[in-house]
C-alpha cells in the first residue's frame, strides 16, 4: 500500500504550482515528496535538446517516466508541472489543475523574464484552457479539480482544501 497519495499538481506557467507545492509539502498531515519536474529534467538530464527559440527543453518521456515511476508506486508525492497527460493514469489519486486569469498570469510571466513570445503561448494556453482540457482527457472526472490561483487568500483556501483531501485519502485507505 502507498505511504502517501500522489498528487499531480498542473497548470499553465505562472498559476503557482511550485508555491502551491511548496506549502503543500509544509502543510500535509503526512510526509510528501515534492518534484519540480522541470528542474528534474534539467538536474538529470532526462531531454533530448534545448530549444533556444522557445528557451525549453525537448523532454525524454520514456526516461522521465522510468525514473519517476518508483517514486510514483511508492506514494506521498506531488508531481508539479505544466503538463500532465505524460503520467499514467494509475499513478495520479488527484489532478490539481491551477487556473489564473490571463491579465495577472501575463505580468507574473513578464516578472520572470519570459519573452513576449512566451508570454503569448503560456496566455493564449490558459485562456483557451489547455491544461485543464489535458487533464480532463486523461484522468478520471472525479479525480481533476481546478483551483483559482490569483490571491494569497486563494493560496490559503486551496492549501487547506488539500489537506482535507490528504486526511479523507488516509481514512479512505484505512477503511479500505
Amino acid at each position: 500500500m502507498a505511504k502517501g497519495p500522489v498528487i499531480v499538481l498542473t497548470g499553465t506557467p505562472g498559476t503557482g504550482k511550485s508555491t502551491h507545492a511548496e506549502l503543500l509539502v509544509n502543510e500535509s498531515p503526512i510526509p510528501l515528496r515534492n518534484i519540480n519536474v522541470s528542474e528534474w529534467v534539467k538536474e538529470r538530464g532526462l531531454y533530448e535538446n534545448y530549444d533556444e527559440e522557445w528557451q525549453t527543453y525537448t523532454i525524454d518521456e520514456d526516461r522521465l517516466l522510468d525514473e519517476l515511476e518508483p517514486l510514483a508506486a511508492e506514494g506521498g508525492l506531488i508531481l508539479d508541472w505544466h503538463t500532465c497527460e505524460v503520467f499514467p493514469e494509475r499513478w495520479a489519486d488527484l489532478v490539481v489543475v491551477l487556473r489564473c486569469d490571463h491579465s495577472k498570469l501575463w505580468d507574473r510571466l513578464e516578472k520572470r523574464g519570459y519573452s513576449l513570445k512566451k508570454i503569448q503561448e503560456n496566455n493564449e494556453a490558459e485562456i483557451m484552457q489547455v491544461v485543464l482540457e489535458e487533464a480532463r482527457s486523461s484522468y478520471p472526472p472525479q479525480i481533476v479539480i481546478e483551483l483559482q490561483s490569483e490571491t494569497t487568500e486563494d493560496l490559503e483556501s486551496n492549501i487547506a482544501r488539500l489537506v482535507e483531501w490528504i486526511k479523507l485519502w488516509l481514512q479512505n485507505q484505512g477503511s479500505s
